[in-house]
């Protein structure tokens, strides 16, 4: 089977799981609202990813796609978007200085429109391609730590066109980075290790939406659950949640497997690491390989022993520590295995594909700024996942809508 052939069923398989992604797509191939618009895209080049750009092309955009995270891109996946007319310019293992060659590579397109994961390619836009900013009327971005130096961009004026923050939607928060992270963070770390947590000590850095996400999954497997943060009332939650509140320096002598999901660097330093007792897991959920200071660990280790199970390497210290590493602190769940289930994605590329168009129409009329996507958006994609799922849910009566918009009807 050739490259080709092993993708296209990779496509066919998550498209099965994406039934809102797909109808989109039928929709967008009658209305065409991207026509004429070029699109640069930094995504995950996986078979997900694969159907939202076949939605995409089917509205009438041109698209180039470069990998957000080199150690996730699908190989198969990307030959078989060649042939469906997407310039994929990504390979599954590359170095640095080929990622960013790659994010300059689908850049060449002179696009109108743009799709980050993680914001690299804005940057790159803003720092070195800015000969082609005149041309850029608006992006979207999908991830937390994106929109984090987005906004930081916006706040210091540099931003010089409109992004939409799909990530902040109540279905991605709740759907993608909720249930998706936790679940396939997980189902990474124990492919690669084969560890089982019932009874062990999971500490977990970070309880937004995706720690939180991978907190109850681990429990739900017997863990003890150890939560690291920053923020006063996510700390509290987690308390009030059952959970056991530590800063990292306690936890770090107790934890058997470490999991980072606060989109921060040096969440776990060196003085965590000499802590830490023989044999504990490192695994990073964030979306860059900077959670876990991994020169501190290469520092500390006087042997690394690479690949002694998938996706994971390990570290020997001075003292005969042994520290095992995933993924070399990249996404654990997209490169120690697939990533989110497709059906989760099928809701995160819905809102995608329609803030898409939206903004193919809004663009013009917008300043740069970070935009939230509007509401009957989010909502239409919850209707069509319950449509899909063959869910039905109440609507509001004459009366009730009257009464929600009324401040003269008392108790």
């Amino acid at each position: 089977m050739d490259l080709g052939e092993s993708g296209e069923r990779q496509i066919s398989w998550a498209a099965r799981s994406m039934p809102v992604l797909t109808a989109i797509g039928e929709r967008f191939a009658g209305e065409r609202p991207l026509d004429g618009l070029r699109i640069a895209a930094c995504l995950h080049v996986t078979a997900e990813t694969a159907v939202l750009m076949g939605a995409l092309r089917a509205g009438g955009a041109e698209i180039a796609l470069a990998a957000s995270n080199p150690l996730s891109t699908q190989d198969d996946v990307a030959e078989a978007l060649r042939a469906y007319g997407v310039a994929v310019h990504a390979r599954a293992g590359v170095d640095r200085a080929t990622y960013y060659r790659h994010i300059h590579q689908a850049l060449d397109i002179g696009p109108d429109l743009v799709l980050d994961d993680g914001c690299d390619l804005v940057n790159t836009l803003h720092t070195e391609r800015t000969d082609l900013l005149a041309g850029v009327s608006g992006g979207c971005e999908e991830t937390t730590t994106g929109i984090i130096r987005l906004r930081q961009m916006a706040s210091e004026k540099a931003l010089r066109f409109p992004v939409v923050a799909v990530n902040d939607t109540r279905t991605k928060r709740m759907f993608d980075n909720r249930y998706g992270t936790g679940q396939s963070t997980l189902d990474g770390i124990m492919r690669a290790t084969n560890t089982m947590l019932a009874g062990r000590t999971v500490v977990v850095a970070g309880f937004g939406f995706c720690g939180r996400g991978v907190a109850e999954r681990a429990k739900g497997l017997g863990a003890r659950v150890v939560v690291t943060e920053i923020d006063a009332v996510k700390a509290l939650d987690a308390t009030l949640q059952g959970y056991e509140v530590r800063p990292m320096a306690e936890a770090a002598a107790t934890g058997d497997l470490f999991i980072t999901v606060t989109g921060n660097r040096d969440v776990v330093r060196a003085e965590h690491l000499a802590a830490m007792k023989d044999g504990a897991i490192l695994a990073n959920a964030g979306h860059f390989d900077v959670e876990i200071d991994v020169r501190a660990l290469d520092e500390l280790a006087v042997e690394v022993h690479r690949g002694v199970r998938p996706s994971t390497d390990e570290y020997v210290l001075a003292d005969g520590r042994r520290l095992l590493l995933l993924a070399e602190g990249r996404l654990v769940n997209l490169t120690a295995a697939e990533g989110h289930p497709a059906a989760v994605m099928d809701m995160s590329f819905s809102a995608q594909a329609l803030a898409v168009a939206w903004l193919a129409r809004e663009r013009l009329r917008l300043a740069p700024g970070v935009y939230d996507v509007p509401e009957e958006i989010d909502q239409e994609v919850a209707r069509l996942k319950l449509a899909a799922t063959g869910i039905g849910i109440d609507t509001l009566t004459g009366d009730q809508e009257a009464y929600l918009h009324s401040w003269r009807v008392g108790s």
